[in-house]
């Protein structure tokens, strides 16, 4: 079976809404290296969009998996708890940045830890309102659709979403727009549309995932932190991509050192088995009633297992070191890139191995070039490449590497990418 006839297939049998990047069929992986049906080999620099931080097919996270699937599989946490969900949960409020006494939930996905965050803000404060920020992702489902702050492709035709949400200018000032601008922004929501009094919760991403790759600065975040506590609200840290080592810390609100009320955990948190939390603080994660949170498959036993050797990889080979030194690398190879073209190279952004470069024209942030990030994507196969684009224009190429990327298949990975941008760029 070739990769266009299971394309074909594919075209055939799923909804066209969920498409796929590449017609490239994966038929095994190890690490930060992927084949596919035909036998190709690609260095995957997108890592299923952070989720598998540890590598794919971690041996110590399969054995676990493996382990616990020989014991049972299921019971639901709401029936039958079992005791690696419970141990889990002890690490993860311990881990979880800050000194406050913490709880946890367990759901399956991201954009249900988001939601589920909502629902406790509102029981805890007995508020509507929540504010979300421009060129934020938090999901696909309508509430996190609504506080997502970008349209195409997540929102369009899907409408109407929840009331009592608004967004707020995110700070970047590549594009103009300043700290001052941004808690402008949120004073003005203030004014004209929902009084502080009434807001829940603001919810932010330490670094927006979808929106490219653009860092809240530490002086944003602890503004933000002075404002949620004046005013009574819950400040959400979105740590679904940013998790889990990706940004040199277990956390990347760790960056500017500031305690959250509640954190988002997905991705990276099971090496690939779908598992999402809530972590925060008690107080307010007591606030629902008995039933109120969960769901069938929340807290997989399975994904649980592999979860806990998750943070035991992440400790035993020092990951948090090892995303800083990735990052740097990166960095200093595409900064060299962006002296070469730097009529194309906006900007190399970089935390931690939370890696993006922003393509535009003539070196204008007003003029995104979608064009030479499309080329890129697509030619990336023929480079032995996997590569991911995002942005509030669709001009960010960001890169995901496995924490555990071998430092030979790293620096293939980043010769084989200055001769794909050469290439895209002569098209």
């Amino acid at each position: 079976m070739t990769n266009q006839e299971l394309q074909q297939r594919k075209l055939a049998a799923f909804a066209r809404g969920q498409g796929n990047v590449y017609p490239v069929y994966v038929t095994k992986a190890k690490n930060a290296e992927v084949w596919d049906v035909e036998g190709n080999r690609y260095i995957d620099l997108g890592t299923g969009i952070a989720v598998c931080n540890t590598g794919h097919s971690h041996p110590q996270v399969v054995k676990a998996a493996q382990q616990q699937l020989e014991q049972f599989s299921h019971s639901c946490v709401m029936i039958n708890p079992y005791e690696v969900a419970v141990e889990l949960a002890e690490k993860l409020t311990r881990l979880a940045p800050g000194p406050s006494v913490k709880k946890a939930m367990f759901v399956t996905t991201g954009a249900e830890a988001v939601e589920n965050c909502v629902k406790i803000a509102r029981a805890a404060t007995g508020r509507r309102g929540v504010i979300a920020f421009t060129g934020g992702f938090h999901g696909r489902t309508n509430m996190t659709m609504g506080l997502t702050g970008k349209v195409a492709p997540y929102k369009h035709l899907f409408g109407p979403f929840p009331a009592d949400i608004y967004h707020a200018p995110f700070p970047v000032a590549a594009h103009g727009v300043s700290e001052e601008d941004a808690l402008k922004g949120l004073q003005h929501i203030f004014k004209a549309a929902i009084a502080p009094s009434d807001v829940a919760a603001i919810i932010i991403e330490p670094v927006q995932g979808e929106g490219g790759f653009y860092p809240a600065p530490a002086s944003f975040m602890q503004a933000l932190r002075k404002l949620c506590d004046d005013t009574g609200i819950v400040l959400i840290a979105d740590e679904i991509q940013t998790g889990f080592a990706r940004t040199g810390k277990l956390f990347c609100c760790e960056h500017s050192d500031v305690e959250p009320d509640l954190i988002t955990m997905a991705k990276g948190i099971a090496g690939g088995l779908p598992l999402a939390a809530v972590v925060g603080k008690a107080e307010l994660m007591d606030a629902p009633l008995p039933g109120g949170l969960g769901g069938t498959y929340g807290g997989s036993p399975v994904a649980c297992a592999a979860a806990l050797a998750v943070l035991e990889v992440i400790a035993q080979e020092d990951l948090c070191q090892r995303a800083t030194h990735i990052g740097a690398l990166f960095n200093q190879r595409l900064t060299a890139l962006q002296k070469e073209y730097p009529e194309s190279i906006l900007e190399v952004r970089q935390t931690g191995a939370m890696v993006a470069i922003e393509l535009v024209h003539e070196g204008d942030p007003e003029q995104p070039d979608t064009g030479l990030t499309q080329r890129i994507i697509k030619l990336a196969p023929e480079h032995g490449l996997i590569l991911l684009a995002c942005g509030y224009y669709g001009n960010v190429i960001r890169f995901l590497p496995a924490l555990t990327i071998e430092e030979s298949v790293l620096n293939e990975a980043l010769d084989q990418f200055e001769v794909l941008f050469c290439a895209a760029s002569s098209c």
